[in-house]
């Protein structure tokens, strides 16, 4: 069965060498958009738990605010760690080489979603460790990509898995879904 987060990546391979040398600099506005949309989508997010746990299922408003946010956040990761080298939109709801597709709103489980936190805790060491692998990935990518202009299938690959694993794990905490994250190293490349 597939998950309902899932990350597809279509693109090409090929990256321009003038993008790639300024990524950094490229993704800052964008860096700063997500933080300020965090804020909100964290106190949604606990909004969202009441209102959960209570209704026994997300109020579509929310889920599908949470989500927007999601697959923003791994639409600009997508760009800013070399997954697609077109430069996103700001706002998440577009087509995008390296995007998140999340299922709508199921019922949850009232017991998985008041100990949430606690249960999602192993998945975030996971994802915090994973988080310090794609850092040097990230590095390693960004030499690759100027040097070749295009990056190497298996790091894409596995860079898409790691950045999959973190969607899918804020997925669970941000009560888009109630299961947990797969290790599966499906990415829909």
């Amino acid at each position: 069965m597939d998950h309902p987060i899932t990350l597809s990546v279509t693109d090409d391979l090929r990256r321009t060498r003038l993008t790639v040398a300024f990524r950094l600099i490229l993704v800052i506005p964008h860096l700063i958009w997500l933080s300020l949309w965090g804020i909100v989508v964290y106190f949604a997010v606990i909004v969202s738990w009441f209102a959960t746990l209570f209704a026994g299922t997300t109020p579509l408003g929310l889920h599908n605010f949470i989500a927007q946010y999601l697959r923003y956040a791994t639409q600009v990761y997508g760009y800013l760690l070399f997954l697609a080298d077109p430069y996103p939109g700001f706002l998440g709801d577009r087509p995008y080489d390296a995007d998140l597709h999340i299922a709508p709103p199921e019922p949850q489980n009232r017991w998985i979603t008041g100990f949430r936190i606690i249960l999602a805790i192993p998945a975030l060491i996971v994802a915090q460790v994973l988080g310090y692998l794609v850092q040097v990935l990230a590095i390693i990518s960004w030499v690759v990509c100027l040097v070749t202009g295009a990056m190497p299938l298996g790091l894409r690959d596995l860079t898409a898995w790691i950045v999959r694993f973190g969607a899918q794990t804020h997925g669970y905490v941000a009560l888009l879904t109630d299961r947990y994250p797969s290790f599966s190293t499906d990415t829909r490349a």
